[in-house]
């Protein structure tokens, strides 16, 4: 079959390599899925520039943890799925509901192979049904964006409930999920953006304050007014240190902050003041377990939610999709499509 694979050692895009590898049989408690599409993260650039946790791969590594496709076979004792399911794997192994360290559970596209490749095998509780609703490159921006947001918003902490303002910072996959999924739930979110073209395609999909970065460098202020001082009662944050000081000051009093991602990089005040004196609190988030991938699809179904795709690329052009992530000019997610 045909997969990517990242090479040992790799520390460029020049070590993702297309390459040709024995076919996957599916064993005892596991189905053998034919892959229709794939879709980048974060970090999922980080891996063959070496600059994922622990550095450079220590052996060849499928990438990408997000992907959806068709189980094509079963092994003996699966109860969960039959021939012709679509479903998705989870982000992470052996994580079926709980809230134990999730560091400690290897995950898809490092350490473990990941799904850019024609058929993966899957342990029955590592995948879950794609929702109905969805086309393939849809359901492959979920394992690790759609469940990611929906840990933020519906898990840590207090759930959103309706009239609640959430804030999302910046249009990448996660911050739109998170748009949607807050908004089928009632609330008003505001979008932060350093491009005021982006700032309307978030209006478009219902975001109700859009906030320029660039414009406002002290954004929070802009939470504020168009808040009427209330601030935000949950605030999606993918920015890190960079951007925490000013997701503390736009927080409302009890609010949460969901922390997330380092985009923003590693330096920036993070001194926590701010949050003791909101009586606020904040949630490491690290992608979630399968109930909440399985719940989130629910929500999906009921609500009739598509996540938005910026670009698709076919399975050659997989090199143009990572350095079109690199260059973070996307809006949504970038999927390749397998097969």
């Amino acid at each position: 079959m045909k997969a990517y694979v990242i090479k040992a050692g790799s520390t460029s895009f020049d070590g993702l390599v297309q390459v040709e590898k024995p076919k996957p049989v599916a064993g005892p408690g596991e189905i053998l899925v034919e892959m229709r599409a794939a879709s980048l993260n974060f970090r999922d650039i980080l891996v063959p520039l070496g600059r994922y946790f622990g550095g450079p791969i220590p052996a060849d590594l499928i990438p990408l943890s997000d992907g959806a496709g068709e189980v094509v076979a079963i092994g003996a004792g699966v109860t969960r799925f039959k021939i012709g399911d679509r479903v998705c794997g989870t982000f992470f192994r052996n994580y079926v509901d709980g809230l134990p360290a999730a560091v400690d559970r290897p995950a898809l596209g490092s350490p473990v192979d990941g799904v850019l490749a024609e058929f993966v095998v899957f342990n029955q509780q590592d995948a879950v049904l794609a929702p109905a609703n969805l086309t393939f490159i849809e359901a492959a921006t979920l394992p690790c964006a759609g469940v990611t947001a929906w840990h933020a918003l519906m898990v840590a902490g207090r759930p959103v409930r309706p009239g609640d303002t959430v804030l999302v910072l910046g249009t990448g996959g996660v911050s739109l999920q998170a748009l949607q999924l807050a908004k089928a739930a009632g609330a008003r979110v505001l979008v932060t953006s350093s491009d005021d073209k982006k700032l309307e395609r978030a209006r478009a999909l219902g975001a109700s304050g859009l906030i320029n970065y660039k414009s406002h460098p002290d954004w929070h202020t802009e939470v504020m007014r168009l808040t009427n001082g209330h601030g935000a009662d949950c605030v999606v944050e993918v920015g890190g240190a960079g951007t925490l000081k000013n997701s503390m000051l736009s927080l409302a009093y009890a609010g949460k902050i969901a922390m997330i991602g380092v985009l923003s990089g590693f330096v920036g005040d993070t001194n926590p003041h701010t949050v003791m004196l909101k009586g606020g609190n904040m949630h490491g988030i690290f992608v979630g377990n399968r109930a909440m991938f399985e719940n989130m699809n629910k929500a999906i179904e009921v609500n009739d939610i598509h996540p938005i795709v910026d670009q698709i690329f076919t399975f050659s052009q997989t090199a143009a999709a990572f350095q079109h992530l690199q260059g973070q000019s996307h809006f949504g997610k970038i999927v390749v499509t397998i097969g």
